[in-house]
């Protein structure tokens, strides 16, 4: 174990999250240890209790206490994951290089651990070393019933990089969604803001995101504006439609939240949706019956974002997760009658 230790922010680090500054600094240390940190006060910045999630500034304190040895600490997650979680892992990479790694996360893998969750993208990331001293870092997150492209940094120059571009919004996010009805019109921009509401449970589980007017952002507290493009590409009558969304703000649950707001929840949405509403064509209701999945249909089919090294232009695509392309066979929709990205023309 180290000692307690102080380390200053400097002028290259400010305006980030504490985790990320952290794992850049100590790259065997894992997202749930650094929360438990957070929870016990033993981690302060300038004398204070921080959240993992703090934006650190430049020439600010950060009181660090005694770490596990980083040998030992990636021997033991090593040891932790299995072959065939290992095999799993490597099979989701979609692109590699020497400094990214592109994976098609598979739906029910949560990115992070946290409380119960002990099997997630950042401890198997240990089977993605391919050779190099590290695991390979997060720069982004998924939820963790969505799919799709989930991008992560080989070094530290490349994590600095992608971060840099996900925060200043310098990529093009596109997901696919199966949606209870038909939204109207067929394209547009939701724009309604969103709140942190409480769960059901002594610590808050369940919570989940409220929507409100634009016009009251301003005046809730907590509420942040949020913006998301929307598009129908194939329907089955009024029962269901294949949307492609674009986030342009990247708020918590964001797509789901602001589809059931439209009237259109995503298909498999227990949280938005209702998970005991089945949808009876009055385009309502996130289940759809028969032998169509009652998982989470939306999925993060594609990403444009430059390289952070070569700045070459990576356009990164991932297919269905298996649920969701029994539901596109059911539905007879097939990728190559759509555009890959239906708003280009209009930009």
């Amino acid at each position: 174990m180290s000692g307690v230790q102080t380390i200053y922010v400097s002028k290259d680090d400010g305006d980030q999250r504490l985790d990320r500054w952290l794992r850049r600094q100590f790259p065997h240390l894992q997202q749930g240890r650094i929360e438990k940190m957070c929870r016990k006060g033993d981690l302060r910045v300038d004398g204070g209790r921080v959240k993992a999630a703090t934006r650190l500034e430049i020439g600010q304190a950060v009181r660090i206490p005694p770490l596990p040895d980083p040998a030992e600490a990636n021997a033991r997650a090593r040891a932790h994951v299995t072959d065939a979680d290992a095999a799993m892992i490597r099979a989701c990479v979609i692109y590699r290089d020497d400094h990214v790694i592109a994976l098609n996360k598979p739906p029910g893998l949560p990115v992070q651990g946290g409380s119960k969750q002990t099997r997630h993208v950042d401890g198997l990331a240990e089977a993605l070393r391919f050779g190099m001293d590290e695991k390979p870092r997060l720069v982004h997150r998924l939820d963790k019933d969505t799919s799709g492209v989930l991008m992560l940094a080989r070094t530290r120059e490349a994590a600095k990089g992608l971060t840099a571009a996900f925060r200043h919004r310098n990529t093009r996010k596109l997901y696919w969604a199966a949606v209870a009805g038909v939204p109207t019109p067929r394209m547009g921009t939701i724009k309604f803001g969103l709140v942190k509401a409480p769960g059901h449970g002594a610590k808050g589980e369940g919570e989940k995101m409220h929507a409100i007017h634009p016009r009251d952002v301003e005046d809730t507290p907590g509420a942040k504006h949020a913006t998301t493009d929307y598009a129908v590409l194939e329907a089955v009558g009024a029962r269901a439609s294949w949307c492609a969304l674009v986030p342009i703000t990247g708020r918590t649950h964001q797509l789901r939240a602001h589809m059931a707001e439209l009237g259109h929840p995503v298909v498999g949405d227990g949280k938005y949706g209702g998970s005991g509403q089945e949808n009876l064509g009055d385009g309502w209701g996130a289940q759809l019956g028969g032998d169509i999945s009652k998982k989470l249909h939306l999925h993060a089919r594609s990403l444009k974002i430059e390289h952070p090294v070569t700045h070459a232009q990576l356009h990164l695509t991932a297919p269905l997760p298996q649920h969701m392309q029994h539901t596109w066979d059911t539905f007879q929709w097939s990728p190559s009658d759509v555009p890959p990205d239906p708003f280009e023309d209009l930009e």
